[in-house]
């Protein structure tokens, strides 16, 4: 692994060569060999790149994260007021990367072992027929605090698109809705204890 490493381009040859690589039921998700989930108690999500049309999508998308992290009991999570206030003093703007000594002092700050990052990379509407429906992309990501290194990460995709509900006049599943079900789908991957096989999406 090279000694620097920017957190929002990662080779995935890299990924390949030293960890695990799954992919199921149209989600794909990575985990770092040999690695204890167990010692990560407390996190930060930190704000989320926005690779769409849709303005409001990565700010969406962090505060659901945020709080499916907390209801499915993974992590807790410090505030994201204080979370902004240490990326402020740090003069780290959305979507630059973060160098490995700032990930140190912030996790030495914040009190975390780890960061979620997060970039939301396709939302808007799609139509099928003379029905619209909601559809997002998003890629999220675990990093050590002390070394930088990603420890996990999981890509998918989410569609408020349905048959049943075309079958019997249902409203699609709007933005919110398709974003909260994806989310919970990439991570349920996230091993729980050390000898907790990963949830399969």
């Amino acid at each position: 692994m090279q000694s620097r490493l920017y957190l929002f381009t990662i080779p995935l040859i890299v990924l390949v060569m030293q960890g695990c690589a799954f992919k199921t039921n149209g989600t794909q998700f990575y985990l770092r060999d040999q690695v204890d989930f167990g010692y990560i108690q407390k996190i930060a999500v930190l704000p989320f790149d926005n690779l769409s049309n849709d303005e409001f999508a990565a700010k969406r998308a962090r505060e659901l994260a945020t709080t499916q992290v907390l209801a499915q009991g993974i992590f807790d999570v410090t505030d994201k007021g204080e979370v902004d206030s240490a990326l402020k003093d740090e003069v780290i703007r959305p979507g630059e990367p973060i160098d490995p000594t700032i990930i140190k002092r912030l996790g030495q700050r914040l009190k975390v072992q780890a960061f979620l990052l997060g970039s939301v990379d396709r939302a808007g509407e799609n139509r099928q027929g003379t029905s619209s429906f909601a559809e997002i992309s998003l890629t999220l990501r675990l990093i050590d605090s002390k070394s930088a290194l990603v420890m996990w990460r999981a890509s998918g995709h989410g569609s408020g698109y349905s048959v049943v509900d075309r079958l019997f006049g249902l409203n699609p599943s709007d933005a919110f809705k398709v974003t909260m079900d994806l989310i919970d789908r990439l991570l349920s991957s996230i091993p729980r204890t050390s000898t907790e096989a990963p949830a399969k999406p």
